[in-house]
């Protein structure tokens, strides 16, 4: 591959790349997600690799009339850390589109209902070693909402607080806060507002970049 960098106008974009998949093991079955090893045809050779199989995962940033963001703090045993999070989960609910997910997520993390919802961000979280891809949406005029929703295990010790979006964003910049989604979501809303919120696009966009990612894989 050459070093020299591209040269051109055209537009940056990721882009599918049709490989040919030639065995695809399950390794382990886990509790909310697999491990998976699949051997590929890449550059006239045969690869193999491992990843995590994982369904996807929609976020919320919320914002209030007074730009402040909705942070909750939650145990992630994995890092051994009470993190700063905006609210989000997996979509492992058949059929539900990534909108219905955010605000599924919204209303049983947060308590909250959105008038208006926008997409913030897409985001392959570590495409070195997982499928994992995550969409962000942005919810204003918040309002609360009753539910039947009862937190449990982890998310029974939510702690939320409302954080004026600079101080979230000067958090993020500081190393404060290290939650990828969360630094990624306060700083894109930060450019989002500056732009006087026309980055953001229709929160019923079909999520391609999911599908590509989870694929037709099957064990």
């Amino acid at each position: 591959m050459s070093s020299e960098p591209t040269a051109g106008n055209e537009q940056l974009a990721d882009e599918p790349a049709d490989v040919v998949v030639l065995d695809s093991e399950l390794l382990v079955r886990g509790h909310v997600w697999d491990v998976r090893r699949e051997r590929f045809q890449f550059g006239g050779t045969e690869l193999v690799r491992d990843y995590l199989d994982h369904p996807g995962a929609v976020a919320v940033l919320a914002l209030d009339a007074e730009d402040r963001v909705l942070l909750i703090q939650q145990y992630r045993h994995a890092i051994g850390h009470r993190d700063w999070e905006i609210p989000a989960g997996l979509m492992d609910m058949p059929g539900e589109s990534g909108l219905a997910g955010a605000q599924r997520e919204l209303a049983e993390e947060a308590d909250l209902r959105a008038e208006s919802w926008g997409i913030l961000l897409d985001l392959f979280l570590s495409p070195g070693g997982t499928s994992e891809a995550m969409r962000i949406f942005l919810a204003r005029d918040v309002h609360e909402v009753t539910h039947d929703f009862v937190r449990s295990e982890e998310e029974a010790e939510l702690v939320p607080r409302w954080v004026p979006l600079e101080d979230a964003v000067a958090a993020a910049l500081d190393g404060r806060i290290q939650n990828a989604v969360t630094a990624s979501a306060v700083l894109a809303a930060a450019a989002a507002r500056a732009s006087g919120w026309t980055t953001l696009r229709d929160p019923e966009l079909p999520w391609t970049a999911r599908e590509a990612a989870r694929g037709e894989r099957s064990s």
